[in-house]
């Protein structure tokens, strides 16, 4: 067995169950590697942190409401779906449904392949066409339309189930949501941009700080535990990203520091750079794909020098990764430090920022 290299337990209460009012005076833990000090500020004085001609990149992702709750038209059971992605129908077997969907179910008892879904409220049913590997089904939902379209009349947002369960509330369609997102396809918020508010982008660019953005969506296995015992031999699912154009040339132009926003926009700028050849003098170009890189110490950065997070779950890849560029020791001493200093934790919790 491989030690995992970071790891604490949290007192239950720490878990943040409702979102910091209003979001920029969460609190954050500020890392800095350079001198391996650890200090305390509010997320709203990020820039003061840092320095004019600094480049953040956010991930622009949109949440689904993906989760949908029903009963089973043959015994009228409660069921559970979660909402993964959609495929699209080979031609030859295509009416008008252009799309099958991947979802996770839970029920009491054995579903059936046939067997349908009365979705509340109705009236959405869904077909169980068949299981696939790791407990998936694919499924056909009855009405015509985009799963985007239909999720948005039918479903709920897909909280952690970490917050009160999983049970979103009306105002979760909000919260769990940067204001900044843009193209729909996560199951699961980028949650260190749930921080930002347009006073602190105002902030920023008086301070001479850009930002850009890049797309990655979230799925389901990036919060997933690691369950082997070396973790290094942990397999990653893919999820889709894509970094344009327009945040490719501002990060070639940037002549301060590139500072990640969330695990999600790493991965990104990190696989965009395995993924393409470059130029003398330019750090990325433009990419699109699915990617399921996999960063754990050690780990060589070719593109991001900070981070900005959020705290994350015990043995996880996303805590690997920041584990990669913060440094094991410096962020071992920065979760004990935030449970001592009784931060937020996870989704709705409080942020911090690695410094180089």
């Amino acid at each position: 067995m491989r030690a995992f290299p970071v790891d604490y337990s949290l007192p239950a209460e720490l878990i943040a169950q409702e979102p910091c009012e209003p979001r920029d005076h969460a609190r954050l833990l500020v890392a800095n590697r350079a001198d391996h000090s650890i200090g305390h500020r509010r997320f709203v004085e990020l820039p003061d942190l840092l320095k004019p001609g600094d480049l953040l990149v956010l991930n622009d992702t949109r949440v689904v409401p993906a989760r949908l709750l029903g009963k089973r038209a043959r015994t009228g059971g409660k069921w559970e779906g979660l909402f993964l992605g959609a495929a699209p129908v080979a031609p030859a077997t295509r009416s008008r449904h252009e799309e099958h969907w991947e979802m996770l179910c839970q029920t009491r008892g054995t579903l059936r392949e046939g067997e349908l879904i009365d979705v509340e409220p109705g009236p959405l049913q869904l077909e169980m066409l068949g299981r696939l590997p790791d407990g998936r089904w694919r499924v056909q939902p009855s009405l015509p339309g985009s799963a985007v379209e239909l999720l948005e009349r039918f479903g709920q947002i897909p909280l952690p189930p970490y917050i009160r369960k999983g049970m979103a509330s009306e105002a979760d369609r909000t919260r769990y949501q940067t204001i900044y997102a843009q193209h729909a396809g996560a199951v699961a918020a980028p949650t260190a941009g749930l921080h930002f508010t347009d006073r602190v982008f105002d902030a920023l660019k008086d301070r001479g700080i850009g930002w850009t953005t890049v797309t990655l969506h979230v799925g389901l296995a990036t919060f997933q535990p690691i369950q082997v015992n070396d973790y290094t031999q942990h397999l990653m699912h893919r999820e889709w990203a894509r970094l344009g154009q327009s945040a490719v040339d501002a990060i070639n132009a940037c002549t301060g520091r590139i500072v990640a926003v969330g695990t999600t926009s790493v991965r990104v700028l990190e696989s965009a750079y395995t993924a393409l050849p470059r130029g003398e003098g330019v750090k990325v170009r433009a990419w699109n794909g699915e990617t399921d890189l996999f960063i754990h110490p050690p780990y060589d950065f070719k593109v991001v020098d900070a981070l900005l997070t959020n705290f994350h779950l015990p043995r996880t890849t996303l805590l690997l990764l920041v584990a990669a560029l913060a440094g094991v020791g410096l962020l071992q001493a920065a979760y004990d430090a935030a449970i001592a200093e009784r931060y937020r934790f996870y989704s709705y919790g409080d942020a911090m920022l690695i410094l180089p």
